[in-house]
């Protein structure tokens, strides 16, 4: 699973536009994802999910001239549906 964000420089404050344009890219990988409000997480095999990191990052750039990317990564093995479960997870333990 990775947490990543695609930020155009020079575009102002308003960056909605790229967005949308990673957002499409995740949504026809067809991976399990999620858009936050900071940005978005992806869940799947390792090489597909850094794919997908780069098909957006290149999307980006070809729209502007400078682009950073940054990618959190949580690799841990066998862990499935881990987008919904570690939520879920904390909000067990606020009930308590």
């Amino acid at each position: 699973m990775a947490e990543f964000s695609v930020v155009p420089i020079g575009k102002g404050e308003s960056v909605g536009e790229y967005v949308a344009e990673c957002v499409r890219v995740v949504k026809a990988s067809g991976l399990p994802y999620r858009l936050c409000p900071m940005g978005t997480v992806v869940e799947g095999d390792y090489d597909e999910v850094m794919g997908v990191v780069r098909q957006c990052h290149l999307k980006v750039r070809a729209m502007c001239t400078r682009v950073i990317t940054t990618v959190k990564i949580d690799d841990r093995e066998g862990a499935e549906g881990a987008i919904d479960k570690k939520v879920e997870s904390v909000l067990r333990r606020l009930k308590n």
